[in-house]
């Protein structure tokens, strides 16, 4: 009997739901695919706009993953200065067949030491913290260095799961899920990007994100001087 594909879904306390639900939506329909939730405990998360989530398998039950997945969102500040978190990812990387991140789930695989001298990409309003971590910064939905695969903010999750499961299934599969989950972006609005939104819109953006960003700064640079 084949082995099941093991993905491992990283959840946790204000994390950005579409992060997670955008690939777990991919990654639940793979044949022969099985999706793990994975948190310290099996209780109840809640994401930043406060949706409870369940975990369904703690860190201690978690089986050796083939699929390792760290999505973002605010929560990952706390994650980047937690060793327990931190251990898990790098024991689990070790025999993962892919290591990846959506959105700013990159910035904790960097504080694991797990990107480093790595192409990796993220939200667009934390990627210039990438390479404090050692981090090689590119742009893009989707960004691979070998087994290290990273999406971009939110819904690049979706993008990055599809051609994951291009590889692991085939590109006829991942086909398929893309027309089972009618993921044809035709978006209202040209705003989805810093080039391309409107400079007050991306002004008010900024405004809004300033507190979190300056402390990320400051989290960033004491994350960077002990990377692995």
């Amino acid at each position: 009997m084949t082995p099941p594909l093991r993905f491992g879904l990283l959840l946790f306390p204000r994390l950005t739901q579409l992060d997670m639900t955008g690939p777990f939506e991919v990654f639940s329909r793979i044949p022969g695919g099985q999706v793990h939730l994975v948190w310290k405990t099996r209780d109840p998360v809640r994401s930043d706009t406060g949706l409870a989530m369940l975990p369904d398998t703690s860190f201690a039950e978690c089986p050796q993953l083939d699929v390792v997945c760290v999505p973002g969102g605010p929560g990952v500040a706390a994650l980047m200065e937690d060793e327990e978190v931190l251990a898990f990812l790098r024991a689990q990387a070790a025999g993962a067949r892919f290591v990846t991140s959506v959105c700013t789930g990159a910035l904790v695989l960097g504080a694991a030491g797990l990107l480093k001298g790595k192409r990796a990409t993220t939200h667009w309003a934390s990627h210039d913290f990438l390479a404090a971590l050692g981090v090689v910064p590119e742009h893009g939905r989707v960004v691979r260095d070998g087994r290290f695969v990273t999406g971009g903010g939110v819904t690049a999750g979706i993008d990055f799961a599809l051609s994951l499961a291009a590889e692991l299934a085939s590109p006829e599969v991942a086909q398929a899920i893309q027309l089972q989950i009618e993921y044809a972006p035709a978006p209202p609005f040209d705003a989805g990007s810093p080039e391309t939104a409107p400079p007050g819109v991306l002004a008010a953006a900024k405004a809004r994100g300033a507190t979190m960003r300056a402390e990320r700064e400051a989290l960033v640079a004491r994350v960077a001087a002990r990377v692995p």
